[in-house]
C-alpha cells in the first residue's frame, strides 16, 4: 500500500469515525441496555430497585398461551399483507409502465396512501370501519348487505387492520416495482415475441427474473417493516380491542411496557421480535447465496 493510499484510508476512517459514534449511542448501548433490561424485574413496583431475575421473564413468555397465539397472529399479518403488497404493487407497476393517458395522475393518485403520515391514515380508515356511521358499512348497506361490527370481533378488527395495511403498503412494491420494469431492456421482449412467447410467459421468463433483484430486498424490507408495524394494529384496533384479542407482537410489547409497566417482561419480549426477525434476515441471506450460487 502506498503512502498516498494509507493517507486516505486515515483520513476516510476519521470521516468514518463520528457516525460510527452516533451509531453507538443510538443503536448498539440502548439495544444492550434493552437486553440487560430483559434480565431483570424492572416493573411499577419495582421502578427504583430492579433486581436481576435471570431467565424468569422468558420463562413467563414462553409459558403463555397468549405469546403463541400472538406469535402465529403476527405471521399471519406479515405473510397477508406481503402477498397483497406484492400482487397489487406488481400489478399496478405493470399497468403504469404501459402508455396510457394521464399515466402521471395515476402514479401520483397510487402513491399517495404511502406518502400520508401512517397514523393519519390508520385514524381515517379507523372511522370508515365504524359500525354506525362507517363509509364501509353504508357501501354494504346500498349494497344490500347488514352492517359488519369491524372492530367489535376479534377477526373483523384484524382484517380492518390487514386491509387498512394493504393500502399504505402496496405504493412502496409498485414504486420499486416501477423502477425495475423500465430497466429491462426492450429488446429482450422482442426476442421473445420472436420466438413465440405470449403475454404470460414474457412475464414469467422476462419479467419476473429481471425484477427478482430489485424485488427481493423489498421484500426483506417490507417484511420488517409489517412485522413492526405499531401505528395501524395500534390505532385501527384502538389498542388491541376488543378485549386485548387484536394484538401482534409489538403492539403487544408496546401495552405491556407503557399500559402495565412491566419493563423488564417487555424488554424480553422485544429481544424475542429481535431474535425472529434476525432468523427471517438469516434465512433469505442464505436463498439469496443459494440462489446466485446456481
Amino acid at each position: 500500500m502506498s503512502l498516498l493510499e494509507s493517507r486516505a484510508n486515515r483520513l476516510a476512517g476519521w470521516f468514518l469515525a463520528p457516525t460510527a459514534a452516533v451509531l453507538l449511542l443510538v443503536v448498539a448501548y440502548p439495544f444492550l441496555y434493552n437486553v440487560g433490561m430483559s434480565f431483570t424485574n424492572w416493573n411499577m413496583f419495582h421502578f427504583r430497585d430492579p433486581q436481576f431475575n435471570g431467565l424468569t421473564n422468558y420463562a413467563r413468555l414462553f409459558g403463555e398461551s397468549d405469546f403463541w397465539r400472538i406469535f402465529g397472529k403476527t405471521f399471519l399479518w406479515t405473510g397477508v399483507n406481503l402477498v397483497f403488497h406484492v400482487t397489487l404493487g406488481v400489478g399496478a407497476a405493470l399497468l403504469l409502465n404501459r402508455k396510457l393517458p394521464g399515466r402521471a395522475v395515476y402514479r401520483a393518485l397510487l402513491i399517495l396512501p404511502w406518502a400520508m403520515p401512517q397514523y393519519i391514515s390508520a385514524l381515517t380508515w379507523r372511522g370508515m370501519f365504524n359500525l354506525e356511521y362507517g363509509a364501509v358499512n353504508l357501501w354494504l348497506g346500498k349494497l344490500g348487505l347488514g352492517a359488519v361490527p369491524w372492530l367489535g370481533q376479534e377477526w373483523t378488527a384484524f382484517a380492518a387492520a390487514v386491509i387498512t395495511n394493504i393500502w399504505l403498503g402496496f405504493p412502496f412494491i409498485m414504486v420499486v416495482a416501477l423502477g425495475g420494469l423500465q430497466s429491462i431492456p426492450e429488446e429482450l421482449y422482442e426476442a421473445a415475441r420472436i420466438d413465440g412467447a405470449g403475454p404470460w410467459r414474457r412475464f414469467t421468463n422476462v419479467t419476473l427474473p429481471m425484477l427478482r433483484p430489485v424485488l427481493a430486498p423489498a421484500v426483506v424490507l417490507g417484511t420488517i417493516w409489517t412485522f413492526n408495524n405499531l401505528n395501524v394494529m395500534w390505532l385501527v384496533t384502538k389498542q388491541g380491542e376488543p378485549a386485548d384479542t387484536s394484538h401482534i407482537l409489538v403492539t403487544y410489547v408496546y401495552k405491556a411496557a407503557f399500559t402495565y409497566y412491566r419493563y423488564g417482561y417487555a424488554a424480553a419480549f422485544s429481544v424475542v421480535i429481535f431474535l425472529t426477525l434476525l432468523g427471517i434476515v438469516s434465512i433469505y441471506q442464505r436463498a439469496a447465496t443459494l440462489e446466485e450460487a446456481r
